[in-house]
């Protein structure tokens, strides 16, 4: 057999086993050294393939895809810096547990490292950010190598999904000439279903362990469940009906899905950041007992207030193999699935507990929300804080909301109160950077209409070329751009006490015009100036198809002030009613 049947039938092998084992979506980057795969991607019947250029806005668009839909999403690049250029979104989907099937074509063993043109060391580049990595083969014909293609494909999408879930790296040297066989299409001839099937199972806790842990949580009434960045479609009701029979209240992070949806918000507390950054002192607070699902949550007040109850038991659940624990309080790890040790635990309690501590917790946070409510609705310029309550007002029901890292997602957690709009909040919150994020959306958007994103100028700037990707497929999304000319959330660090350097090496103003960037890929563009200006730009926006940005211009002193401002009104609040209390 000839070197491009043997070519066509080795690779179509790998990619047919792709689809047979669920995924729907490739992202590819153009090159030449991966011709071979990409022609056959392309060719296949039932794979979905988006074209983005640059190869770290095509991860990051990969990566919304895959956070979107939950399944996994496989992205393709030629050999070279292309690859390494994959590096930041890679960290971010191992951390933020999100599963990739990296396909990096590369030279043949016989051209490397003799300065061969775009031949750099691909082995095990990105390290232990990627659960599993294999160099591929070189292409051969056979029943055997046709084996190990297809289930090594399976193998890897297996690994990527199984808990925790993330990345896993393929590398394939591919020698020249790199054409494959189209016609007739090589996938007619090939079996349309798995070579071996993997069986994914539950990470279970032993009933005898539950049962330890439901006798001893009748005992305590004073408890916390604490549930930070966690996005499985089942949790929110197990969790809710676990808090239901313990009276314990739910501090939720944002990206845990409970501040959302069409449940109750008897258990739910959304405004603990403030609670806790005037009060943490309080001994009233202190519970005996914490249960935790999910990353960190996004408030330092509250990781704080975890870390100092030194004396407190703490249940960490995992439903994988992994240590999420960088406050170092947990006193049992349990390795468990978050929704089925709900669900146990629920069936060895017998009756609903009724608390003046869930009532002492539903005050607090009932002050804390009219209080910010109160401050920040008598702001009239334009406010970061405010922006949330107006957005959050006028996002539809059943929409996304992408936020950007650094201040927009510590406002969202502040002002991004629970309503049962059904709203699903998403964000990078894996490694927390900057980079990446408008690309991120724009992948999410593919599969989660409408979405918005709530991005600072900075970060909006930082990825500006992943605006491309809603130019070339018509993806419809509406951009919030906060732009406070540079890093609004070293104003609230101490560097903002250092004035001498601080504007060169932390405020960092660019005095960018977005207008000019966006309407180069074809958006419609808005810079308002007010908040009136504001409702009927996003009243419009929604109505809308195609790329929308809205600018928001801000000013960042003002902002800390208005901060610190509602912060003490807060503290004035709490205090009166503890005081109260203690009476």
């Amino acid at each position: 057999m000839n070197h491009q049947e043997t070519l066509t039938t080795y690779l179509a092998s790998f990619i047919q086993e792709l689809s047979n084992s669920g995924v729907r979506d490739v992202v590819i980057s153009p090159g030449s050294r991966s011709t071979p795969l990409a022609l056959l991607i392309a060719e296949h019947p039932t794979l979905k393939y988006h074209i983005n250029i640059d190869e770290r806005s095509a991860a990051f668009f990969a990566l919304g895809i895959a956070k979107q839909t939950r399944k996994p999403v496989a992205l393709l690049c030629t050999s070279g810096t292309a690859a390494a250029n994959y590096f930041p979104a890679i960290v971010e989907a191992k951390l933020s547990r999100i599963p990739l099937i990296v396909l990096t074509a590369d030279r043949p063993h016989e051209l490397r490292d003799i300065g061969a043109p775009q031949a750099i060391d691909q082995i095990h580049l990105y390290g232990k950010h990627v659960k599993w990595f294999v160099e591929m083969a070189l292409p051969e014909i056979g029943e055997e190598m046709t084996y190990y293609a297809r289930t090594t494909a399976t193998r890897a999408i297996s690994t990527s999904l199984q808990q925790p879930a993330g990345p896993v790296h393929l590398n394939f040297p591919i020698r020249e000439p790199l054409l494959p066989r189209l016609d007739p299409s090589p996938f007619e001839e090939l079996e349309n279903r798995p070579a071996i099937t993997v069986k994914q199972g539950d990470t279970l806790l032993e009933s005898g362990e539950m049962k330890k842990i439901s006798e001893r949580l009748k005992r305590i009434e004073k408890g916390v469940i604490v549930c930070g960045v966690i996005d499985y479609p089942q949790f929110a009701t197990a969790v809710l009906a676990l808090a239901d029979a313990l009276g314990y209240p739910i501090i939720a992070d944002p990206l845990s899905q409970l501040r959302s949806g069409s449940f109750s918000e008897e258990y739910i507390i959304d405004s603990y950041d403030a609670i806790l950054k005037e009060i943490v002192s309080d001994e009233m607070l202190y519970p005996d007992v914490i249960i935790r699902f999910g990353g960190m949550p996004v408030s330092k007040p509250l990781t704080k207030f975890m870390k100092r109850l030194a004396g407190t038991e703490q249940y960490m659940i995992e439903a994988g193999n992994s240590w999420r624990d960088p406050i170092n309080a947990a006193t049992q790890m349990i390795y468990c699935d978050e929704t089925l040790f709900c669900e146990g635990l629920l069936k060895q309690l017998d009756e609903k507990r009724h608390s003046n501590w869930l009532e002492m917790w539903q005050n607090l946070n009932r002050i804390a929300r009219n209080t910010i409510i109160n401050v920040i609705s008598d702001i009239t310029e334009l406010d970061e804080g405010k922006l949330v309550l107006e957005l959050v007002k006028r996002l539809p029901q059943n929409s996304h909301l992408f936020v950007g890292n650094s201040m927009p997602i510590r406002d969202v957690d502040t002002f991004f109160h629970f309503n049962q709009q059904n709203i699903r909040i998403l964000a990078n919150r894996g490694a927390n950077g900057i980079d990446g994020v408008v690309s991120s959306a724009l992948g999410a958007s593919l599969y989660g209409e409408p979405l918005f994103l709530l991005i600072g100028d900075l970060s909006f700037f930082h990825d500006l070329n992943g605006l491309l990707a809603a130019k070339m497929h018509q993806l419809n999304i509406t951009i919030i751009v906060i732009n406070n000319n540079g890093g609004g959330i070293f104003s609230f660090l101490p560097q903002s006490n250092e004035p001498k350097h601080f504007e060169a090496l932390f405020g960092t103003p660019t005095d960018i015009d977005f207008e000019y960037a966006v309407k180069m890929y074809s958006g419609r563009y808005s810079k308002v100036r007010n908040w009136d200006e504001f409702h009927h730009s996003m009243n419009e926006a929604i109505t809308l198809k195609g790329l929308n940005v809205i600018e928001v211009p801000t000013n960042r002193n003002a902002n800390v002030d208005i901060h610190r401002k509602m912060w003490k009104r807060v503290s004035a609040e709490i205090e009166q009613y503890v005081h109260g209390e203690k009476e």
